[in-house]
């Protein structure tokens, strides 16, 4: 059996998709859908159970008898805008470390996802062979991912037989669909250009950089979740690592990639950035990958143009389809 958390959301529904492609189905969901449409994204998936997240460790005991193999953790509330930090300590924080613990007490393989968030604006560099404790994230969320690292690397008296913390960079792919504002440029891309044939991008306010050429690391969630399967393939691998391509393009490559794969002749305005974003906004992202290949995953990954055509054709031009 694995669990997964967060297996309603974005990238943990495309997880369960992966498990399901390779023929496991013995699968425990684990989320907090609420009142919104989340549940389609779990509709064309074969799993055992879904259960709320506040029933989740009550439950557990339940599963211990049918044999946990592994604990995938992608539930965290995400949004780079969130103000409450105490909910952020309690859903990000908190509760990490509950299942960090029980997986250490018990055996079992854990898997979760830390966050890019975590480097800040950059300036220490993105390497994850770098001390940690130098880090200074800019928002609530990337503290909140930092702080369990932290934990990891200072507090943590047990270990999982197998831990890995995946820094995701910026991703993008089916299933982000009910994201609101937190989803990919390429879905809101997507959506502007069907409603008025323009995208909007922010304005630069940092000399070094022209209006759309503002750097980030997009990668596809399928690699995201082909580096899952790899480690839960490979469980002599534990560790912290960078999940990004290693190749930083700017907003106006992704936004031309948008309307090529649209068919629609390009045309990008800029347009103001709002303050509360401009003290806190990354101009550039770039993931180091050499621990994660130096660990032996070889697997190339997928450019941004392959990646948004794929996207484009196969799931936004067909209405939204579900992974």
């Amino acid at each position: 059996m694995v669990i997964v958390t967060g297996g309603a959301g974005f990238i943990g529904s495309c997880v369960v998709r992966t498990l399901n492609d390779a023929g496991i189905e013995d699968i425990v969901i684990v989320d907090n859908i609420g009142d919104s449409n989340k549940w389609l994204n779990i509709r064309n998936k074969k799993y055992l159970e879904y259960i709320h997240k506040s029933e989740f460790f009550k439950k557990l005991p339940d599963f211990e008898r049918g044999g946990v193999e592994a604990i995938i953790h992608m539930g965290a509330q995400s949004s780079t805008t969130e103000k409450n930090f105490d909910y952020l300590w309690k859903n990000n924080f908190e509760y990490t470390k509950t299942l960090w613990n029980y997986c250490a007490d018990k055996r079992i393989p854990f898997i979760y996802a830390s966050s890019a968030a975590t480097y800040g604006d950059g300036r220490e560099g993105f390497d994850d062979r770098k001390d940690i404790d130098c880090l200074q994230p800019l928002n609530g969320y990337g503290y909140s991912k930092q702080l369990f690292d932290l934990w990891v690397k200072h507090q943590a008296e047990i270990f999982p037989p197998q831990y890995a913390g995946l820094k995701f960079f910026n991703v993008y792919g089916p299933n982000e669909y009910f994201k609101g504002s937190m989803a990919s440029m390429i879905f809101h891309g997507y959506k502007q250009i069907k409603e008025s044939g323009t995208i909007r991008l922010f304005k630069s306010y940092n000399p070094d950089y022209k209006d759309g050429a503002q750097l980030r690391d997009f990668i596809y969630v399928k690699d995201i979740c082909d580096v899952i399967y790899w480690l839960l393939q490979n469980q002599q691998v534990s560790g912290v690592f960078n999940v990004g391509t290693g190749c930083a393009r700017c907003f106006s490559d992704l936004a031309e990639a948008v309307f090529r794969s649209m068919g629609v002749e390009p045309d990008i305005k800029f347009i103001d950035m709002p303050e509360s974003l401009k003290e806190k906004y990354q101009y550039f992202t770039e993931a180091k990958i050499n621990k994660l290949r130096d660990a032996g995953y070889d697997k190339p990954f997928t450019n941004l143009e392959d990646g948004v055509t794929d996207y484009v054709h196969n799931y936004l031009e067909k209405r939204f389809s579900i992974y």
